[in-house]
């Protein structure tokens, strides 16, 4: 779960580009309203073991080990990772991202059952290497929770008449958003990558003003080729 904390940072050198901004292990704000939907979500799949992928400072990864689930997380941001393993001792940490190689996830753990990616793929230049990565390390029929930033026609343009484009666009925070998606674009990448979408929903704000969008797709026998 990406940190929500806007901030304009300069890197120091090319590796910051997978600095996300993990400067303690607070929960970031999402995981107030996306933290019970997901779980409630899972509740509903009898899975049992759960990869955080993006899982940043392991604040999910901690709530999901207290629920019981057999839970592990992988980031691309080697800071968040410490700082999870820090404050989650019990839960393995891994610090691979979407354009890691996912049989090095798999020669340290077995298949997953779920795989769950909060407020992440909006900020990745290449987002269809996450379906991908999941496919990979799911087995057959296995799932996969994505949540990111809700846009919809409503919402669109209370930003603009709110004025709240910049703000949204969040282009001074250094490894910010950088794809914003609709429910049909959203559900067109899981396609393509593999999976097929079973449920949506809003989360955080009033219907259709909606703060995320979570959709949960279960996992084809394979995946589409890559584009």
């Amino acid at each position: 779960m990406n940190a929500t904390t806007h901030t304009s940072v300069r890197p120091s050198s090319p590796a910051a580009v997978d600095r996300y901004g993990w400067d303690d292990a607070a929960p970031p704000a999402s995981c107030d309203y996306l933290g019970p939907q997901v779980l409630a979500m899972l509740a509903t799949l009898g899975v049992r073991r759960v990869l955080d992928l993006g899982c940043g400072n392991g604040a999910l990864c901690g709530r999901l080990a207290a629920a019981g689930y057999e839970v592990c997380g992988i980031d691309a941001d080697a800071e968040g990772v410490e700082r999870a393993r820090a404050s989650h001792a019990g839960v393995p940490f891994h610090h691979f991202g979407v354009h890691d190689d996912p049989a090095r996830l798999l020669a340290l753990q077995a298949p997953f059952d779920a795989v769950v990616s909060t407020e992440v793929i909006e900020h990745l230049y290449s987002p269809h290497l996450l379906p991908a990565y999941a496919h990979r390390v799911l087995v057959p029929g296995g799932r996969l929770l994505l949540t990111t930033p809700y846009h919809g026609y409503l919402k669109n343009l209370a930003l603009s008449l709110a004025g709240k484009w910049d703000d949204h666009h969040t282009a001074l925070w250094h490894g910010g958003h950088i794809k914003f998606w609709s429910r049909r674009t959203f559900t067109r990448l899981l396609d393509e990558g593999g999976f097929d979408v079973e449920r949506f929903a809003g989360a955080g704000r009033l219907p259709y003003l909606w703060k995320s969008m979570v959709l949960l797709a279960r996992r084809r026998a394979a995946a589409a080729a890559a584009p």
